[in-house]
């Protein structure tokens, strides 16, 4: 996106010309030379059987500025593991790999639930709640970065761009978000752009504008990527949603763990394609609309946190309110596919937010039920404070899989 526009309350740092890729390389590896860097990635096993995967580790090949890669993977029997680690040893860095299926992680997963530390089954959150943890056991890294193993379009610019900010010494961000547009044949991001989007509107109309944090909200660009990088100092103190409220939750974290002015977007890549998640209005448990639901649970948990208390008629407000902010993209959205001839289904889009609308219903029902919902899982300073050892039985665990 060509433009130095500057309108929320976090920086935006574009891309405005074609600098050469190299040269953007060699800065970023003379900054992570006093400041090291670990790339996470979290896995499923699947994933290294489709085209994505094998493309992100031929682009990884050519990086040299890579510490650590810490591939948290999930879903993997010991044969499907093996054939993994055969696969990530031909990076240049040094990989460790959280096997969380094997019997060693499984035992410590059993020893946090003992002390009832998580509560969480496996996914996402998890797995990347567990690679923050045992990076932070290395002890080696000043900065760690994270992208996706679903980027079917990867190129490495993309981790160089994402971080740059962080490892840039002469500027003093310690969060930095990634953000790029998902058009293909189409507009996708159907629930960064119907859902989210109109709902933090929506919930400054009728909460108030002057909400600090809704603000922060609204400055992001593409909220849900899943893409990030930040401080090691930050990570230590920062908790995981083990929902689907993952990217929401972090956001929420770093919002309350260092102040506007340390936080930064960064624009990836125009366009970024991955796998598509269904819309099911029969089974709102998966895909988009448990997505939906969650992030809404997450945003009425934070505004609680903050003291916001919704009277009876709140959430029909709310409702009315993100149904008009809704209608109102569907008409912006359509404006910009027709100028640059994308293909824009109205029916379909405007069908999109009915679904969304009855997940919000959903949300507001389980979290009046109960606000709590499911838990972070905790900073890795209270780990360690409940469980001393932990750490170091981590690397015992992940040293002994990794060297089978």
């Amino acid at each position: 996106m060509a433009d130095f526009y500057q309108n929320g309350v976090v920086a935006t740092l574009q891309v405005l010309r074609d600098r050469p890729l190299e040269e953007l390389e060699e800065e970023v590896y003379r900054y992570t030379r006093k400041r090291p860097l670990t790339l996470i990635l979290p896995a499923l096993y699947r994933e290294f059987e489709s085209p994505a995967m094998p493309r992100i580790i031929s682009e990884l090949k050519k990086v040299n500025y890579i510490d650590t890669v810490v591939l948290s993977l999930d879903r993997a029997n010991r044969e499907q593991f093996e054939r993994v680690r055969r696969i990530m040893s031909e990076l240049p860095a040094e990989v460790h790999i959280l096997w969380n299926d094997g019997p060693g992680m499984t035992e410590i997963y059993d020893t946090l639930k003992e002390k009832r530390l998580i509560e969480v089954g496996p996914g996402k959150g998890r797995g990347v709640w567990m690679a923050m943890g045992y990076t932070l056991a290395l002890k080696r890294s000043k900065i760690i970065a994270l992208h996706d193993c679903d980027i079917k379009n990867y190129e490495r610019g993309l981790l160089a761009r994402l971080v740059y900010p962080i490892a840039h010494p002469g500027l003093s961000y310690e969060f930095c978000k990634g953000y790029y547009a998902r058009v293909g044949d189409k507009l996708y991001g159907r629930v960064t752009r119907l859902f989210f989007g109109p709902l933090v509107r929506a919930l400054r109309r009728v909460v108030g504008y002057d909400n600090i944090y809704l603000r922060y909200l609204d400055s992001f660009r593409y909220p849900l990527a899943g893409e990030f990088s930040m401080t090691i100092d930050l990570t230590e103190a920062t908790r995981i949603p083990g929902d689907w409220g993952l990217e929401v939750g972090i956001l929420s974290e770093v919002f309350l763990n260092t102040t506007l002015k340390r936080v930064c977007q960064v624009e990836l890549m125009q366009t970024y394609e991955h796998k598509h998640q269904e819309v099911s209005r029969r089974d709102p448990s998966k895909g988009l609309m448990r997505m939906c639901i969650d992030i809404a649970k997450t945003l009425f948990r934070m505004l609680a946190q903050d003291g916001v208390v919704f009277p009876g008629r709140f959430y029909r407000v709310l409702k009315v309110t993100y149904l008009r902010e809704a209608y109102d993209a569907v008409d912006k959205y359509e404006a910009v596919a027709a100028l640059n001839g994308v293909a824009y289904d109205r029916h379909e889009e405007v069908s999109y937010i009915e679904a969304f609308a009855e997940a919000l219903d959903l949300a507001t029902a389980e979290f009046e039920s109960h606000p709590i919902g499911v838990p972070f899982l905790p900073s890795w300073d209270r780990v360690i404070s409940a469980i001393p050892d932990i750490q170091d039985e981590l690397l015992e665990t992940v040293r002994r899989d990794n060297e089978l």
